[in-house]
Order: structure tokens, then sequence, then C-alpha cells
């Protein structure tokens, strides 16, 4: 929502573009690879992607702009690295603000200060904070620049039909009706997702009692990069204060609301005012401000059963919903567009067989999982479900005001890539190395000379090989084959003395490791790694 006399789009820093329907009608029902429907973060990640790997792809929103308002805001390290595997991550360096730290007050007082992992080996910092209009912004900007991705912005897809090798899409936008073919579909279309509607599929898990108001305003703050978590602040006695900064002198406030607050009131302009002008003066802050947008919110953990619906996919919010805390949703959406997009270009270019499919959604929904556990933990702490966990929260609160251990309770635990360890096509470890990630974990990052070790990677597998020996046969056109020097630092990270080897697959996720690799390992790893093995 907009202060009163402010247009849907009217922001205070940001020109929303508007997006015309195709004028022209001669090849809209032409037939094409994939159809992609939702133009925003998650959607426009997988055109991308495809676009890569040489797939084209055509996407479709039924909005005429990105969205508008303050949603995804924080972008994690290994999304960084998604973003520059799509050639995409320079803008985002450019605008967004870096941050290792986060504070945690009750009552006024600090009880926490934790900094996450950061190291100079490390090409991004943990986190970055950006707001969402930038994200589809700047990855529109690269769509823009690829040949391989059509997109149509006011095209409603109004239903999704089998067919035999494919799906028929049925399209309404303001010139007309059609329908085209797609061999594939990914559903992109978030948390209220029409194809999964179209499906008759429904999303199932836990809903939070908590609800909280999300409010953006602009001011000339100097407070640092960090986030804040403010428990029973006298501005909101028994709730919770998150306070984010943003480009732009953006600050994103989310208060939790309380029992029994009616939720209507709560969003009129003048009680968000009222509130927000609260807050600030619980941080100290006397200057002035102007309020950018609101809205609000509820914390779930929810999913579909199964993230594949015969030759649709569901990615990002379509697939599931899980708490801001930790902010997991946009990153686990990018996540699941770089992990589906692998596989379908490599099925659609003849590289695999469709199998290889069937591993998408028990490696995404193993991370959607991973993540469910780990968010809920910190939504119980954010906004304790019941009486019981209220008074143990402020318990552990109270304690922590003299006992430092007890603050760790506040820590929200920011979201880590998850490990495929159990996953269909990854091979088992080999059990003689003493440290290293095993496979399914990703890639760490190193310095090797100037650069960093991902910048060696190849377009699609990479053997790191670590002083092996293992002849000229292993060369193709979808693996690279990368020398490490024993004793570097990345050899080091990956625990690997002279003459071992990693398997690593496009996602940046390791397939296979050897301490004595041999050419029919190496081809056995990348035969299972495409869907054509078995554990």
């Amino acid at each position: 929502m907009r202060p009163a006399g402010r247009a849907e789009t009217d922001s205070l820093y940001f020109d929303y573009p508007q997006f015309e329907a195709p004028a022209d009608r001669a090849r809209l029902d032409a037939p094409v690879p994939v159809a992609i429907v939702g133009a925003g973060p998650v959607g426009m990640t997988a055109a991308l992607a495809l676009a890569r790997e040489g797939v084209a792809s055509v996407l479709f929103d039924a909005k005429a702009t990105f969205n508008d308002g303050s949603r995804a805001i924080c972008i994690a390290r290994q999304s960084y690295h998604i973003l520059e595997r799509l050639g995409a991550v320079a803008p985002f360096l450019e605008k967004s603000l870096g941050w290792t730290t986060g504070r945690s007050f009750y009552r006024g007082r600090q009880i926490l200060e934790f900094e996450m992992p950061d190291s100079p080996r490390e090409k991004y910092r943990p986190m970055y904070n950006i707001e969402q209009q930038y994200i589809e912004q700047f990855l529109w900007e690269a769509i823009e620049r690829e040949p391989l991705i059509e997109t149509r912005w006011q095209s409603e897809v109004t239903g999704v039909e089998d067919m035999d090798g494919g799906v028929t899409l049925s399209v309404r936008d303001p010139h007309g009706s059609y329908r085209l073919r797609a061999d594939w579909l990914l559903a992109a279309d978030g948390a209220r997702s029409a194809v999964r509607g179209l499906r008759g599929l429904r999303l199932k898990g836990e809903n939070y009692e908590g609800r909280y108001v999300i409010a953006d305003v602009q001011m000339d703050h100097d407070y640092p990069t960090i986030r804040r978590a403010l428990f029973d602040p006298d501005c909101r006695r028994g709730g919770t204060v998150l306070v984010h900064r943003q480009p732009d002198n953006i600050w994103r406030i989310d208060y939790q609301l309380r029992d029994g607050e009616d939720e209507a009131e709560a969003i009129a302009e003048a009680n968000v005012r009222a509130s927000v002008a609260a807050v600030l003066a619980e941080l100290g802050y006397t200057g002035t401000w102007e309020l950018e947008w609101w809205s609000i919110y509820s914390a779930n953990t929810l999913a579909l059963d199964d993230y594949r619906d015969g030759r649709v996919f569901f990615i990002g919010d379509s697939a599931h919903i899980v708490p801001i805390f930790g902010v997991r949703g946009l990153n686990n959406g990018l996540a699941d567009a770089q992990n589906v997009a692998w596989k379908l270009a490599r099925v659609i270019d003849g590289k695999a067989g469709e199998a290889l499919l069937d591993s998408y959604s028990p490696e995404r929904r193993g991370a959607t999982l991973d993540v469910f556990a780990n968010a809920s933990k910190s939504a119980r702490f954010m906004t304790p479900p019941t009486p019981g966990w209220q008074l143990m929260r402020d318990a552990a609160l109270s304690l922590a005001l003299s006992h430092p251990f007890a603050g760790e309770l506040a820590n929200p635990r920011q979201m880590t890539p998850y490990t495929y360890a159990d996953s269909p096509i990854v091979s088992p470890d080999d059990p003689g190395f003493p440290s290293g990630p095993v496979p399914g974990a990703p890639l760490p990052e190193a310095r090797v000379g100037s650069g960093y070790l991902s910048d060696l990677l190849g377009p699609g597998f990479t053997l790191l090989s670590i002083g092996a020996d293992l002849g000229d046969g292993l060369v193709g056109d979808d693996l690279t084959v990368v020398a490490l020097q024993p004793g570097s630092e990345a050899a080091e990270m990956l625990g690997a003395g002279p003459g071992a080897a990693y398997l690593v697959r496009p996602d940046s996720h390791i397939a296979a490791r050897w301490m004595h690799p041999t050419p029919a390992l190496v081809r056995a790893a990348l035969q299972r790694s495409i869907g054509g093995g078995r554990r």
C-alpha cells in the first residue's frame, strides 16, 4: 500500500517501467521448448539459466511492470554466485549493501551481536541488502540482452492442458486469447500460483500465529548496514521489531502485531505512521522521514508434496513458502531455478535422459524441508506460537541480559546452501578424505592466484584435479578439467592431497570426489550425475 494521494507504483526512489502486451500476433501460437509463468526474480533467473545453456524460453507475466513494494530484500552469498553464472552480478554489486553483522536487543539492551562467516578467500559477502525492484530490474536488463528469451507482459495463463510430450497453455492478454504448446513448463508465479491452482495442487504445512506489518521508510540515518532485532521494546511491548537498511536511504521496518490487534486498523495509514514513529523513537532517530510503502504478512512453512507434476515444474514460492526469518525465501527460489535449468537443458539437448529430471524434486524439496527446520526455530522464537513458547522465549531473553550464552538463542540462523547428500544423482563419498566438502555440498570458495576457485569452473561439469594423472580421454563438450596445485589454498579447502580430484556439477555442487581417481570412476560419476546411474 502507498500513502494517500500516491499511485500503486508511485515510489520515492524507483521508476517503474510499463510493459505492453505483444502487438504482433503472427507467431504467438508457435511451439516453444520451455514456457515460464511468472517474470519475478525466480522466473527470470530460470530463463537466464536456460539461455546460458542454449535453450530458448518464453516468459509470461500477467502484470505490466515489476512487483511493487518491499518484498525480498536480502540476497545471500550463494545467490551472488548464481547471478555471476548468469552474467548479471555486476549491477547488483554496484547497488547493494553487503553486511556481516546482526544485533539483537531485549527491552533496549543488546543481548547478542553475531558475525556471519566471512574471510578474504570469499569473493562475496555473506549477505547483501537490495530492494526487489532492483533485483527484477537488473535481471530484466540481462534478459533484454538475451535473444533466446521472449517476454510477454500483460499475458495471463488461464489454462494448462497435458498433451503427448508437452503441455498446451491458454493465454489471455488485452488483445485477445491464444493457445500455444510448450515441451516443458516452469511455474514461477508465486505464492498465489495460478498454475498450481490450474493443476489442482495445494501447499501443505504449518501456519504461525505471528503477524507482521512491513513498512518501508526513507530517511537519512547513519546507522551501519546491520540487521537489528528488537525483542519486547518499549514501542511494541510483547512484540518483535526487525530493521534493515537498504540502498537509497530506504529502511525496512517489520513490527509484530499484538494478539487481538485488528489487521484492518493496524494497516490504516495513520496507525502505520504512528507505529513507525514509535519504532524510530526507540532507535533514537529524531530526523525527518517519509513513508514509502507498507503491507502485512504472517509466517508460514508450506510446500507441495512434489515439485514436479508431469511436464510442469514448480519453482520458488509456487512450490514453497517459508518465513522471512533467516532470509531464505528468495534465495531458496533462485537455487530452484538454477537446479531445474541445468537439468532440463541437458534433457532438451539430448545429453541426458528424462530420468535426470526425477532428481529435481528430491533435491529441492529436501532443501525446503531443511529450510523449514531452521526457519521454524527462528519463527517460534520471533513469534512464539503458544503461551508456553512465549514463556520460554521471554525467560531466555531475560537470562541473556546477564548470561551471554543465552543470547545465541536469538540468532536468526541465516540461510546456508543445502547439501544434497541423499540425492539419487550424487555419488557415494570416498572415505579416505580427512576433510573438505562431501558429495552434494556446495563447492567452497578459495583464492587461486589473483582470482578465485569459482572463476575456473567451466560452463558444464568441472573436474578439479589436484595433480591427478587422468590422461586426455575425459575432455568433452560438457566437462572442463582444471588443474590445481597440491598444497594450495584451494587444495586445502577441499581437503585434497596430491592425486585427488573433485567433480563439480553445473550448479557448483559436488557430484563426486576421489582420493585416487581413475577415468572409469569419473565417467561413472558423470553418468550418475545426469540420471544414468543408481545408488
